[in-house]
């Protein structure tokens, strides 16, 4: 080990603590299991009150208004800022999709429209229930994640996971760190964390891809609230149980399955940071290496609020307006359209198979989690078997991708992956995890 520089220890320890209070420490508020940036993201909330449809349709105006002006006649600070310049510069696809979620806002914010997108069951779920703390979140992890990032605990701890995460998983160590934090916290924090250590060339697009669709695991505190609304909380801890084991199951099988087994080990930036312990060298040592060499070019206070600030206005300007449009598109086919009950009716027999009662409604609960994690669950409350309830719920969880949130932040991010492509890993995440959640289903009932 390199003769130790107090300095750079302590550039480590102290920013590297405070990280890990913040956001993978278990804290327990009101009877929930949370962590400390979850509380501050819900005071903040809080503090906004009112003005929160206001603070949104103000930030995704702002993204569409300089996206349109940077595209037609271009503004010069903008293209001397490669962030920024990337931010506003948008292909067909993505610029459709800012001025669809520029289009809403202004609907929600001058009160007209119709009903399809501003109702409660579809815009209106997206910006009243779901935005408000998103936006929080999004302030306090852009400038807060740069704790874990920047000082070396994610190098230490990823070299010391290693050895668990690339035989299992072949992953890297660190995207441990990514689960917990989902876990603990929310799936949004954990693509944020996905996506900027992609950006920086510590995963390859397909670790990136990966990581973002099989650990980015729905809290502890949402997976509660899912297993309340069918009138099951009293089996939570049995609940969570399978949940978390068909969880693991998905995390082995799906990433060998096409597509993420056709995404290539390419990186995002020319210089890779692959985690590979030096023969001769113990994961410890090696990991606290990687960390003083983190910790001695680590930023000062005004870079790390620069940079900050910096990760805000991309989460902000452009990952807000992509949640509205996509997330509302996407209610509004669940509520008006029998697309998903459509695409819901293979899986009669699959349940049926696996001895599940109410095969036929509960099949229609499948797809319609693709817009959204809740709507199962809300579907299902009204079942009268105990069992098929609880199977929609495990199974709604485990699912994991819905594109009023999670599905919505992953394509707004730098990750490399399609709608398709989400849609196809969404399914097969289903069609692994169902089997198992079935199983102990019948052991339970």
């Amino acid at each position: 080990m390199k003769t130790l520089n107090s300095k750079n220890f302590f550039r480590f320890l102290i920013p590297s603590l405070i990280g890990v209070i913040l956001f993978v420490t278990p804290i327990n508020q009101n009877g929930n299991l949370t962590i400390p940036i979850a509380v501050l993201a819900n005071a903040l909330l809080d503090f906004m009150g009112d003005y929160s449809t206001l603070v949104i349709c103000t930030l995704i105006i702002i993204s569409a208004v300089t996206t349109l002006v940077h595209k037609f006649v271009g503004i010069g600070f903008i293209k001397n800022n490669p962030k920024l310049d990337n931010l506003f510069t948008l292909t067909p696809f993505w610029f459709a999709v800012r001025m669809t979620g520029f289009v809403f806002a202004l609907m929600f914010l001058f009160g007209f429209g119709p009903e399809i997108i501003v109702g409660g069951a579809t815009g209106g779920t997206v910006i009243y229930d779901l935005m408000p703390i998103l936006v929080c979140v999004f302030l306090l992890a852009g400038l807060l994640l740069s704790l874990l990032l920047n000082y070396g605990l994610l190098d230490f701890f990823g070299a010391l996971l290693i050895k668990l995460m690339r035989p299992v998983f072949n992953l890297p160590g660190r995207s441990a760190l990514d689960c917990v934090a989902s876990w603990l916290g929310d799936g949004s924090i954990g693509v944020l964390l996905t996506s900027k250590q992609y950006e920086e060339g510590f995963y390859s697009k397909r670790e990136a891809t990966v990581i973002a669709t099989t650990f980015s695991a729905v809290s502890i505190t949402f997976s509660l609230v899912v297993i309340s609304e069918v009138g099951l909380e009293n089996m939570f801890l049995p609940f969570y149980g399978v949940v978390s084991l068909a969880g693991i199951v998905a995390a082995i099988i799906v990433p060998k399955l096409p597509p993420l087994s056709k995404v290539p080990d390419t990186y995002y930036t020319e210089k890779s940071h692959r985690e590979d312990i030096p023969e001769g060298t113990s994961a410890f040592r090696y990991g606290f290496d990687l960390a003083m060499k983190k910790a001695e070019n680590a930023p000062g206070i005004k870079e790390f609020f620069t940079e900050g600030m910096e990760n805000v206005m991309e989460m902000w300007f452009g990952t807000l307006p992509v949640i509205l449009a996509m997330g509302t598109i996407a209610l509004i086919i669940a509520e008006y359209t029998p697309v998903f009950k459509i695409l819901g009716m293979p899986f009669i027999p699959v349940y049926q198979l696996l001895g599940i009662p109410e095969a036929a409604a509960a099949s229609q609960t499948v797809i319609v989690g693709f817009a959204d994690m809740f709507l199962p669950s809300v579907i299902a409350s009204g079942f009268e078997s105990a069992m098929t309830r609880f199977v929609v719920a495990a199974t709604s969880v485990t699912q994991l991708i819905y594109m009023s949130e999670i599905g919505s932040i992953i394509m707004g991010s730098k990750i490399p992956v399609s709608l398709k492509d989400l849609f196809i890993i969404y399914l097969e995440r289903t069609i692994v995890t169902l089997p198992v959640i079935a199983l102990f289903a019948h052991m339970l009932f």
